[in-house]
């Protein structure tokens, strides 16, 4: 028997919209997944830290405040620093087009916009995360 796929969901920064972070946990979590939600208002540090600390396989970002370059970069940057880049990293939210290509040669794996299907979230990660 394999284990679980292991991933945190994070609002990081000051943003405090939730709901859809929570409607993709929920869809993972009914797929098999295990979820570490962390909650609102999460650093970088503290995100990439609950990451370490719980053998994450994924870390999941939501960002609807327009800080998602900023926030985005720290996280990667600190999973490097931590020698945790093997963790892959995701993310949704308000996010302008133009700003996907910037994320994803920051290292960011998939970035998925308003309207994507819960499903399609689901079949991603369990497509970018094999476990042995």
């Amino acid at each position: 028997m394999t284990a679980p796929i292991r991933v945190v969901m994070a609002k990081p920064g000051l943003d405090g919209h939730d709901r859809g972070a929570k409607v993709v946990a929920r869809a993972m979590r009914d797929a098999g997944i295990e979820v570490i939600y962390t909650g609102l208002h999460q650093t970088p540090a503290q995100i990439v830290d609950a990451a370490i600390q719980e053998d994450a396989d994924i870390i999941g970002l939501s960002v609807l405040s327009g800080a998602h370059l900023t926030l985005f970069a720290e996280v990667m940057d600190l999973l490097k620093a931590a020698g945790a880049d093997d963790i892959v990293v995701f993310g949704g939210g308000i996010i302008p087009d133009d700003d996907i290509s910037t994320l994803e040669r920051m290292g960011v794996a998939r970035i998925f916009t308003p309207g994507t299907p819960t499903q399609a979230i689901v079949d991603w990660v369990e497509d970018h995360v094999k476990k042995d």
